[in-house]
């Protein structure tokens, strides 16, 4: 149904991890396509959850080593671009979810933010929207309430693409 970005810490704290495991889960069952980094931590948890509902995870991977994607990846794509794959989960992704993480995943939310799209906070990311032409900034407490908020932003997202609205720099 619709592209969901999960953006979160690679060396994640332990806490986040039931936290992400459901928040793939719950992705899943509404049917969204979940891009993530592909590599440990948050993004192997949200993997681990979606797998386990039977959805679909790609993990855009910094190295051009499949090996270094998770097990519960359905699709591994290699890019060899290191952080600079960045921008190609947030464009991928028609909203954004961002859990714990730090410099790797603020650099994920800030790209949002500056091409219009939201980010939900899950856990703790010091970002504010700063201009109005940027996405909006979200607070979830819950994995679900993360989720009812990026399927509907992301519908607004796409309703802007489909109105003729463009990305900036497309």
């Amino acid at each position: 149904m619709y592209n969901i970005g999960v953006i979160g810490g690679g060396s994640a704290d332990e806490k986040y991890r039931s936290m992400s495991v459901e928040l793939g889960r719950l992705l899943a069952e509404r049917k969204a396509t979940v891009f993530c980094g592909g590599t440990t931590g948050v993004m192997e948890w949200v993997a681990q959850g979606v797998r386990e509902a039977n959805g679909i995870i790609v993990g855009i991977l910094p190295a051009m080593d499949m090996s270094t994607g998770n097990g519960h990846l359905t699709v591994k794509m290699p890019t060899g671009l290191g952080f600079a794959r960045n921008v190609l989960i947030v464009r991928a992704s028609e909203s954004l979810i961002s859990v714990d993480g730090s410099t790797g995943t603020l650099s994920e939310a800030t790209f949002a933010l500056s091409e219009g799209k939201s980010v939900i906070v899950l856990g703790e990311l010091p970002l504010e929207r700063r201009k109005k032409e940027d996405g909006l900034v979200f607070r979830a407490e819950t994995p679900l309430e993360a989720v009812e908020i990026a399927m509907r932003e992301a519908s607004k997202m796409r309703e802007k693409i489909s109105s003729g609205w463009r990305l900036p720099g497309t």
